[in-house]
């Protein structure tokens, strides 16, 4: 069965997909606020999850589209845990190298993460466009 969630009728009933997620390594969140959208969110979402049914991962890696994860300038926006990678101005293509690559150890978008969890908190990458503090 595809990670999509899918709506299946069941004696007339509408019933949602409720995930087993034992087997799960990785979390991957989409962004599809509207900036991301503007830049390709959708089609990033879907090429990410088109790629891990490709490469039998369903099982392994999870994805869950997000609303605004407040990256605006990075859009189309990428997070992955448990590793704590943001990624920044993902593509299609991109998202298929990340799950090929990257969630291989590969770390082929080093180019492309503006933050990773570094022991106790987010450390930007080199780079990265400086946000504001949510406290201003």
């Amino acid at each position: 069965m595809s990670v999509l969630a899918q709506l299946t009728l069941m004696g007339g009933e509408i019933s949602l997909a409720t995930w087993d997620l034992s087997t799960t390594k990785h979390h991957v969140l989409i962004c599809n606020g509207g900036s991301c959208m503007r830049n390709g969110g959708e089609e990033v979402t879907q090429a990410i999850r088109e790629e891990i049914s490709a490469c039998g991962l369903d099982d392994t890696v999870h994805t869950t589209r997000t609303r605004c994860n407040g990256r605006c300038e990075d859009a189309s926006v990428v997070i992955v845990y448990p590793q704590g990678i943001w990624y920044k101005n993902m593509t299609p293509e991109l998202g298929k190298q990340l799950i090929k690559h990257d969630l291989a150890g590969d770390r082929h978008l080093d180019t492309h993460i503006t933050y990773s969890y570094q022991e106790d908190h987010f450390q930007p990458s080199e780079g990265a466009v400086p946000g504001r503090k949510k406290s201003d």
